[in-house]
């Protein structure tokens, strides 16, 4: 960036790099992008096919870092003050999050009036974003041999009523502005057992809840116990979710300039810690979700062309 773009102000933070411009305008947009993929699944090196180019993470998200790259470096007299946030660590554990070292060290650099999180979207804008809560469900019985297996309780057997709720419970649609989230209560691991010829004595299902921003993190945990309720429920995770954010200014500037109506998020994305820091925040990036983290992930090219000519109307 010093190099290239001399227009930009730039700061190292451990593995990550911020740029910004500081031409005094009224308002401030980040384009911020994670710099870590999922670990290499048999999809390396990098070849392009035709129009497709395919790679761990191209998608996810290396497609939208390169047109915020782009964007920073060639336009130089934006109308909005801009900050680019490249980031390290987003694919691991939360603690870990290079957002959250920079908010904790270099807060006024997050500063603004909106975030475009270049996370994969298709070229879509996806809003806000769903909240998770891990919680771990144990069942409890009596250990013994299972040739007398009379003398003891089943964990694993009892572990039947966990999932029971789960086949039979209701998930919400959430309509919030005009975007629908729609919530999940999954069982995603079940552990237990002992040995060959032993009545087990615990057995621990792990469940995950994914709901509507219109909940908050401690509401998602009421919920959850509410739907376990008499069984042994710890939560081992918890992150919010954001709310889409659409109602700033700068927010109904870009969606004006794509031509297309936000659709809700499905998932947790760092537009929550931008959300939680009072700054609207979207989804925007020419990668595609459904590719991402798969052994053929790949981004089409026309995407990415497509991505950079909407951010350049946007602030050119």
């Amino acid at each position: 960036f010093r190099r290239q773009a001399p227009h930009l102000e730039v700061l190292r933070s451990g593995d990550a790099v911020l740029a910004r411009t500081q031409l005094g305008r009224e308002r401030r947009v980040l384009l911020a992008g994670h710099l870590d993929t999922v670990p290499v699944a048999d999809n390396l090196p990098s070849h392009r096919d035709g129009d497709l180019l395919y790679g761990c993470g191209t998608s996810d998200m290396k497609a939208g870092d390169a047109v915020f790259a782009h964007i920073a470096a060639t336009v130089t007299s934006p109308r909005h003050d801009l900050t680019v946030v490249f980031y390290d660590c987003e694919e691991v554990e939360a603690a870990r999050n290079g957002l959250g070292r920079i908010e904790r060290e270099h807060r006024e650099w997050l500063d603004g009036d909106l975030a475009l999180l270049g996370e994969p979207t298709n070229g879509a804008v996806e809003a806000g974003c769903q909240g998770t809560l891990r919680v771990e469900v144990t069942t409890r019985g009596r250990r013994a041999h299972s040739a007398r297996s009379w003398l003891g309780v089943n964990a694993i057997h009892a572990a039947g009523a966990v999932l029971e709720r789960l086949r039979d419970y209701p998930a919400r649609d959430v309509a919030i502005d005009g975007c629908v989230y729609r919530e999940g209560l999954q069982a995603v691991r079940i552990a237990g057992g002992v040995a060959g010829n032993v009545v087990p004595d615990e057995c621990v299902v792990t469940v995950n809840f994914r709901f509507a921003p219109d909940r908050d993190a401690a509401a998602a945990e009421r919920h959850v116990r509410e739907v376990f309720d008499g069984l042994d429920v710890v939560v081992t995770d918890s992150a919010p979710g954001a709310l889409p954010g659409l109602d700033s200014v700068a927010a109904q500037e870009f969606l004006a300039v794509t031509g297309a109506g936000p659709s809700a998020k499905y998932g947790w994305t760092d537009v929550a810690r931008f959300a939680a820091l009072g700054i609207p925040a979207l989804n925007y990036g020419p990668g595609h979700p459904n590719l991402a983290h798969t052994r053929e992930e790949h981004v089409d090219v026309r995407r990415i062309v497509d991505a950079a000519d909407v951010l350049r109307r946007f602030l050119a």
